[in-house]
């Protein structure tokens, strides 16, 4: 058994749980913040025999798209005579991130 760890931008959950639904997957869901723009992830968690591991990271991997941002950089430390003028810098967003994870024992409590 594997458990398939998959953090996202919350913009893409509902498309990937709906499309994990459909293939009979079950999924925990948990709501987080990171990343350097410290927006809203949602974290995934999907128990499964190992050979639909590639089921559901296909699964991400269609449904979890990257954006591109523009962002305004963190103002320097300038001298009081110093003027500073940001230019916004475009980065890279969204994807996800799956990590897969041995299960050594599993156990359902009822």
């Amino acid at each position: 058994m594997r458990l398939v760890v998959a953090i996202l931008q919350a913009k893409d959950a509902e498309g990937v749980l709906r499309a994990l639904s459909e293939r009979g997957f079950q999924t925990t869901q948990i709501n987080s913040a990171g990343g350097f723009l410290r927006e809203s992830n949602v974290t995934l968690l999907v128990g499964v025999q190992e050979g639909y591991v590639a089921d559901v990271t296909r699964i991400v991997r269609q449904t979890c798209q990257a954006r591109t941002r523009l962002v305004n950089p963190l103002m320097p430390l300038v001298e009081p005579a110093e003027f500073f003028v940001p230019n916004p810098v475009e980065v890279q967003v969204g994807g996800a991130t799956v990590f897969v994870i041995g299960v050594e024992r599993y156990e359902r409590v009822a």
